[in-house]
C-alpha cells in the first residue's frame, strides 16, 4: 500500500467505515473526539499552536479549537476538510499530504503536532517520511503525539485499514535519525519531543 492508495481509499470510504464509533452513533463518534482532545491537554500547553495531521472531518481538531488551541487542521482529502468546515467554518484548514506541509507553513513551526489515525495505515517507508515531515513542522523542543505503535512481532499494513507496528529497535533508530526523544506519558499514543539530530 502506498500513501496515495491509503488516501484514495479513505477519501472514497463511507463515513461509517472510517471510525467504528460511527456505527454506534454520531454522538458517540464526536464524544470520542472530545475525550481524545481532553487527553492531549495533558501534554500540550494551553493556547499552543498545534497541527492536527490527518484531521479528517475534525473529530479532534474542533474540540481542540474549542479548548483554546490555535489549530491548523491538515488532511490530504478535500472531501474531509469540507465536512470539517461545515461544522467549524472558522477553523484553519490545509489540504496537503505530508510532503506538502512545508509549502503551506513556510518558516512557521508548530508548538505541537498530533497524528492520531494516519501512521498505523502506512508502510514503514511512508510512515518514516510522514514523521520526518511532521518533525520538520515542529519547533525545537515542541511536542509530537503519534499513532506509532510498538509490537514484539512488528508487521507492515497490507490494506488501507491494516495496522503497521514497529519493534522497539526500529522505532529507537528512527527517532535518532529524525530527531525525536520519547517522553513518558499515560496517553495511548507515543509522545515525543523534537530535538536536534545527533551527528
Amino acid at each position: 500500500m502506498t500513501a496515495t492508495d491509503v488516501i484514495t481509499a479513505w477519501d472514497q470510504a463511507d463515513p461509517e467505515e472510517i471510525h467504528p464509533l460511527r456505527r454506534v452513533s454520531e454522538d458517540a463518534y464526536w464524544e470520542s473526539g472530545k475525550a481524545q482532545a481532553d487527553m492531549l491537554t495533558d501534554v500540550i500547553p494551553d493556547g499552543a499552536k498545534v497541527m492536527d495531521f490527518g484531521c479528517g472531518d475534525g473529530r479532534v481538531a474542533i474540540p481542540m479549537a474549542d479548548l483554546g488551541y490555535d489549530v491548523t487542521a491538515v488532511d490530504s482529502s478535500q472531501k474531509m476538510l469540507d465536512r470539517l468546515t461545515e461544522r467549524a467554518p472558522d477553523l484553519t484548514t490545509v489540504q496537503a499530504a505530508a510532503d506538502g506541509i512545508a509549502g503551506h507553513l513556510g518558516r512557521r513551526r508548530m508548538d505541537a503536532v498530533y497524528c492520531l489515525a494516519v501512521l498505523i495505515h502506512h508502510s514503514y517507508a511512508d510512515c518514516l517520511n510522514i514523521i520526518g515531515k511532521l518533525r520538520a513542522a515542529t519547533k525545537l523542543g515542541g511536542t509530537l503525539i503519534l499513532d506509532w505503535p510498538l509490537s514484539e512481532t512488528p508487521t507492515e499494513a497490507d490494506s488501507w485499514i491494516g495496522v503497521t507496528t514497529w519493534s522497539t529497535q526500529q522505532q529507537a533508530a528512527a527517532c535518532e535519525r529524525i530527531g525525536l526523544e520519547p517522553v513518558d506519558s499515560e496517553l495511548p499514543w507515543g509522545v515525543y519531543r523534537a530535538v536536534k539530530v545527533s551527528d
